[in-house]
C-alpha cells in the first residue's frame, strides 16, 4: 500500500511540472536571431527577389508602417524638407508593386534586367526593438540596350514579427544621388 502512495505522489509531482509550458512555446514561431549572418542572409534574399522581378514578395518583406527613402542630396537628414528621388510609405510601396506588375507600365517595355551585389555588411546599432544594418549594394540595371549602373549605402531597420525578419524602413543614399538620372522604377 505505500508503494501505491509513493508512485501516486510520483505521478502527481511530475503532473505539476510546467508541461504546458513547453507546448505553449512549441506553438510559437521560433525566434530567428538577429547576427551578422541573418542580417546578411536576409539583405540577401531581398536583393534575389528584386533581381527576380518577385515584387509581390519582396513587399511582404515590410512591415505595415514601413517606409523607403532614396534621398536625393548627399547627406539629406530628412525626407521631408527637400524633394526625395522617393519616399514612399507602405501604401506608396504597395502602388509601385501594382505598377511594377502592370503589363501597362510603358517606362518599363522591355523590362529592366537587374543585378544586385550586396557585401560589406555591418550592424550600427541594435536594441529591443531591431537592429541597424548597413551594406554596400551594385546594381546593374539592362534595358533598351542601355545599361546603367547604380551604386551606395543602404542602411535597413530590421525587426522580427511573427517569427520572422522583417524590414521597418530601408534609406538608401546613391552615390550620384545629386546627377541627373532618368527616371528610376525598379527598386534599390
Amino acid at each position: 500500500m505505500a508503494k501505491k502512495k509513493k508512485r501516486a505522489a510520483r505521478l502527481a509531482t511530475r503532473s505539476r511540472r510546467p508541461i504546458a509550458a513547453r507546448r505553449s512555446t512549441a506553438r510559437q514561431p521560433i525566434r530567428q536571431t538577429l547576427d551578422l549572418n541573418a542580417c546578411e542572409q536576409f539583405l540577401l534574399h531581398e536583393a534575389r527577389l528584386l533581381d527576380d522581378g518577385k515584387f509581390e514578395d519582396w513587399l511582404k518583406l515590410f512591415t505595415p508602417e514601413a517606409w523607403y527613402w532614396v534621398p536625393s542630396e548627399p547627406g539629406q537628414a530628412d525626407p521631408f524638407e527637400t524633394v526625395s528621388l522617393i519616399y514612399d510609405d507602405r501604401r506608396l510601396l504597395e502602388t509601385r508593386v501594382r505598377r511594377l506588375l502592370s503589363p501597362r507600365m510603358y517606362s518599363q517595355e522591355p523590362r529592366s534586367r537587374t543585378s544586385r551585389i550586396v557585401g560589406n555588411l555591418t550592424i550600427e546599432e541594435s536594441g529591443k526593438d531591431g537592429y541597424t544594418v548597413r551594406s554596400k549594394f551594385m546594381m546593374i540595371e539592362y534595358r533598351r540596350e542601355q545599361q546603367r549602373l547604380f551604386g551606395g549605402t543602404a542602411l535597413h531597420r530590421l525587426v522580427q514579427s511573427g517569427g520572422r525578419i522583417m524590414i521597418a524602413w530601408k534609406r538608401v543614399d546613391l552615390v550620384n544621388c545629386d546627377a541627373p538620372l532618368d527616371g528610376i522604377t525598379i527598386p534599390f
